[in-house]
């Protein structure tokens, strides 16, 4: 057996390098970096010796590198992942939050965080976590819950299985998620006489498990018995690349669809049978089909919550779930009928058991009326009164063309992007909202720009979610990697303001004028921005914020439009009830009547048949 010597570094930063997917590119393109002293002399190293064989991307947050590099994946559809290394304490626990992100979205990641000293002769070290009790521990603990695949690497032949079974959880189309490889500062830098065969490219192939025949049976039975059909598309769709499948299916046996977050945009928004979004951010038109369906087919979702408007928004008695999905368990829940397979394979596999089978789709009116709704609350408002969110919305999908990416995450943009953004192409709606993590919207404009250099990615982001995380602005402009960024000024944090006065609650310590303050919040966000080498402008009102729009199109680099927006606004068209509790006893008369209101919703919610 022919061997080479390198340290366990070297060895993984080689290994990483001979991994391809199916289409010949890397699995793993590359690496993000934030060193410190548990990763600067082992990792740091091998990555610098790498070169362009292996890029290493330098952020400023580790939370952030990590953020850039799920939405990296997300934007490629899961063909591709990144590697995110940092150096222990609170380096790697910065990551925690972005790990909790990449599982709870099934999104590939791989996390090495520099761990203590495998042969403890220098405990404690600096930024160490002690437990009393175990000394097998580490913080790298704290990823356990939230990595599908966790490993410490005290002993570098360890690599041998580990780095395998790391690259097989990437690319599982069931199991994938974050997988963390804890490495032991001391053993990144031993050296071992490793097999050559090791680094022999090895491709890895998108697996595409087929239904059981019985199940697509049972499926089809149950669409043929189908009198009000609706399919909800979910992010398989996009991770099973069967976007045109599902148009497919939809157009043969005349089936509409709506679309949940991760889902948006499998169809595109002018088609015919895409009724738009599902659940508490729905379309007056799905959210009318969904009450009345008789089969909810969902297709690669895990039915979250705001899909299903807490389980109150499928109202028919007789309603079936049909799921399909490759995971066993999300195709179970809520007694569902399920369909355990990849979603372009079941898709076309049932619609040659359906034959010509056609059911009837709504009156295309349902859809042209909540159209004729998006087209008013996008439209730009009379007079000097401050904008919704939803007239800013209005603004940057006329300033935009087909290819254009929309990014965001938490807080009241994802409900409102969710309702009236229109998509021209797959992939042109990015959402995270299985976490809704503040703070992710700049650092993952970075990967998904990363992931289409050649498309314009336009990260939409509150005033608060900024504040939270805004360092990967200088990261885009240091890269070249060009970002457009709507920055909506609401002084706080508007859509959980809305949702306590709802509750019956008072405005208190979300918006900033209404938190314990002894100076009023006056935050120049043009000049923060600036400050990064980004061009920064702030604009008047929605004319000055379609003409900046342009003007950031033929930028050079990563363009910020600041606009102050009224926090009070959000849109009445569509929209579903969402269970948010509310006390049961209070001295406050509105928090009395709303709990009234909740106890009558409650009487419509159908966990399961």
């Amino acid at each position: 057996m022919t061997t080479i010597r390198l340290t366990a570094a070297q060895a993984m930063v080689r290994y990483l390098i001979a991994q391809k997917n199916e289409e010949g590119e890397p699995l793993i393109p590359g690496c993000w970096a934030i060193f410190g002293h548990g990763n600067v002399a082992g990792l740091g190293e091998a990555l610098q010796a790498a070169g362009e064989a292996f890029p290493t991307w330098r952020g400023h947050n580790e939370q952030g590198m990590a953020h850039a590099a799920i939405a990296y994946a997300k934007a490629r559809n899961r063909r591709q992942a990144m590697a995110v290394t940092t150096s222990i304490g609170p380096g790697a626990a910065n990551m925690v939050t972005a790990a909790a992100l990449a599982h709870v979205n099934r999104l590939p990641v791989l996390l090495v965080p520099g761990d203590v000293f495998a042969n403890r002769a220098p405990d404690p070290v600096l930024q160490q976590v002690e437990d009393f009790e175990d000394g097998t521990v580490s913080v790298n603990d704290c990823f356990r819950p939230v990595s599908r695949y966790f490993d410490r690497i005290t002993r570098p032949e360890q690599l041998l299985t580990a780095l395998p079974r790391a690259m097989a959880t990437l690319t599982d189309p069931v199991a994938c998620g974050p997988v963390t490889l804890a490495f032991c500062q001391d053993v990144q830098a031993e050296a071992f006489d490793w097999p050559e065969s090791f680094f022999a490219q090895k491709t890895w192939r998108r697996r595409r498990p087929r239904a059981d025949w019985a199940e697509v049976q049972a499926a089809a039975e149950a669409i043929l018995a189908a009198k009000a059909p609706l399919i909800i598309a979910g992010g398989g769709v996009h991770y099973s690349g069967a976007c045109a499948s599902l148009a497919a299916f939809a157009e043969t046996h005349g089936i509409p669809v709506a679309e949940t977050q991760a889902g948006k945009s499998a169809l595109p928004a002018d088609h015919p049978l895409n009724l738009g979004a599902i659940g508490v951010t729905g379309s007056s038109a799905a959210n009318a089909v969904a009450a009345e369906a008789d089969l909810v087919i969902g297709v690669g979702t895990r039915f979250q919550d705001f899909t299903t408007g807490s389980w109150a928004l499928f109202r028919n008695p007789d309603r079936r779930i049909l799921s399909i999905n490759v995971a066993a368990y999300d195709a179970m829940k809520h007694d569902a009928l399920s369909l355990v397979a990849d979603a372009d394979g079941a898709l076309n596999e049932l619609s040659a058991l359906l034959g010509d089978h056609a059911a009837t789709p709504p009156a295309p009116a349902l859809r042209a009326e909540w159209l004729d709704a998006v087209a008013k609350v996008t439209a730009p408002p009379a007079g000097n009164a401050l904008p919704s969110d939803a007239q800013v919305i209005g603004a940057v999908q006329r300033a935009s063309d087909e290819n254009a990416i929309v990014l965001g995450a938490a807080g009241g943009l994802p409900g409102e992007l969710h309702k009236l953004w229109q998509a021209g192409r797959p992939n042109g709606y990015h959402m995270e909202y299985g976490f809704s993590c503040m703070g992710y919207e700049i650092a993952g404009g970075v990967g998904a720009k990363m992931a289409h250099p050649d498309r314009d990615v336009i990260v939409m982001v509150g005033d608060g979610s900024y504040m939270m995380m805004n360092s990967e602005l200088a990261t885009s402009v240091m890269l070249g990697v060009k970002l457009i960024v709507v920055l909506l000024d609401n002084r706080g944090f508007g859509c959980i303001d809305r949702l306590q006065r709802a509750t019956g609650g008072e405005s208190f310590n979300n918006l900033l004028d209404t938190a314990r303050h002894v100076q009023p919040s006056a935050i120049d966000f043009a000049a923060h921005a600036a400050s990064m080498n980004a061009i920064a402008e702030k604009v008047d009102d929605i004319a000055g914020l379609e003409a900046a729009l342009q003007r950031a199109r033929a930028s050079d680099r990563s363009h910020v439009i600041v606009i102050d927006t009224d926090p009070r606004i959000s849109t009445d068209a569509g929209g579903h009830w969402w269970d948010v509790a509310v006390p049961e006893v209070s001295g406050r008369t509105e928090v009395r009547a709303a709990r009234q209101s909740y106890e009558q919703a409650l009487t419509h919610q159908r966990p399961a048949n």
